[in-house]
């Protein structure tokens, strides 16, 4: 990284990455970061925030930075997300996951620890006024936890001005900044689907009703609707990602059979028109074979969109810091609740690249490079500095 990236230095990097390391330790699942946020709590008292507000969605809570003039200046929000990924870890590592299963694959303890870095410099570099504040928001990986925040009267109080977070991108050059104005990450939304039929003697299959032909043929359908590029603005995907057909059970004629897809689009109105298609297709099967069906839809994420402003305030931000800059030409395929954030909010995700050996996002021998941990504090102070300084 540019040398330039140490113009903010961490008094507490060394303790910070400590913690990096145990909150790698002992991952916990959406909704379920109880012990997560308790540590990070206690971590951060040192740093003598001006407010702490908890349960915010669950187990979220912000720590709130006054400028020295807190009435006079905008309130700027940062956010890093608690929560880890139902993933069997493959490294073996000083901190390699202890929770059997569970472990962080996606980098939020490392981005934990960017805030925690913020704080170390809000706390010895105070800045002219306004607000700063970091969020901790759970169960970003079903998509819950920034709706349940938003909908938190405590947070609605705060009221921020501007709303900033970053994710870390494997695959880039190390420290690079990641920027798209309009549409960062895609849309995406899952949808389950229980085909019912009529449960037999497997010896005596006319006296039931197997719905295997037609969860067969509903698998079909779904993967035709998104062949045709031409029926979308954007890139539009559906992923069937389970199937099952009754019990495992050699003498039973199945009755029962659920199908489960993710559906994800860059533009709204393209996830919208699928979901729709999708729905006619399940009907329309359930028709031809005579089954009963149920739908329900989970995990929605809407599309990131960034407001040209906030984007434009990452740019000078790392630009002052001599870090690298590059423009992504198309969206990030995969999902962010922080899209909740900006429907409301001006404000902008953006990527910093991780290093292009590093192994991928949710891949089991992923683990998050320290490294990025201070010239990420650093640009996040930066962009507060420039809103909030006189």
């Amino acid at each position: 990284m540019p040398s330039t990236l140490s113009t903010h230095s961490i008094p507490d990097l060394k303790e910070i990455k400590a913690l990096r390391h145990h909150l790698h330790q002992h991952p916990e699942l959406s909704g379920l970061e109880f012990e997560t946020s308790h540590t990070l709590r206690d971590f951060l008292q040192r740093y003598q925030p001006n407010e702490v507000i908890t349960d915010l969605g669950g187990n979220g809570f912000a720590v709130i930075f006054n400028g020295k003039d807190s009435d006079a200046g905008p309130t700027v929000l940062f956010r890093a997300e608690l929560d880890a990924l139902p993933i069997v870890e493959q490294n073996e590592l000083p901190y390699t996951s202890i929770q059997k299963g569970v472990s962080h694959k996606c980098g939020h303890d490392g981005h934990m620890a960017i805030l925690a870095g913020l704080a170390n410099l809000l706390h010895q570099h105070p800045l002219d006024k306004g607000r700063v504040v970091l969020l901790f928001q759970p169960a970003e990986e079903n998509g819950a936890g920034a709706w349940a925040v938003l909908h938190t009267p405590a947070f609605q109080e705060i009221a921020p001005d501007y709303v900033f977070a970053l994710h870390n991108m494997p695959g880039k050059p190390i420290g690079q900044v990641i920027l798209r104005p309009e549409i960062f990450a895609a849309a995406s939304v899952g949808l389950k689907v229980q085909l019912h039929g009529k449960e037999s003697h497997a010896a005596e299959p006319e006296n039931g009703l197997n719905p295997g032909e037609g969860m067969s043929e509903l698998i079909q359908a779904f993967n035709a609707l998104v062949r045709d590029p031409h029926s979308f603005q954007d890139l539009t995907l559906l992923t069937v990602v389970h199937a099952r057909l009754g019990e495992v059970a050699f003498g039973t004629n199945p009755g029962f059979a659920t199908v489960m897809a993710t559906l994800r689009a860059f533009e709204q109105e393209d996830l919208n028109r699928l979901k729709s298609l999708a729905i006619e297709s399940v009907k329309l099967v359930s028709i031809k074979y005579g089954l009963r069906y149920d739908l329900e839809w989970v995990e929605e994420f809407p599309a990131t969109r960034n407001s040209t402003e906030a984007v434009e305030l990452i740019e000078q931000a790392a630009r002052y810091l001599n870090m690298e800059i590059t423009q992504a030409a198309q969206p990030v395929r995969w999902s962010e609740d922080f899209g909740h954030f900006t429907n409301r909010y001006p404000g902008a995700l953006f990527g910093l690249g991780s290093g292009p050996d590093q192994p991928q996002l949710h891949h089991a021998d992923y683990d998050f490079p320290d490294e990025l941990i201070p010239a990420s504090a650093s640009l996040f102070y930066r962009i507060a500095a420039s809103l909030l300084n006189d």
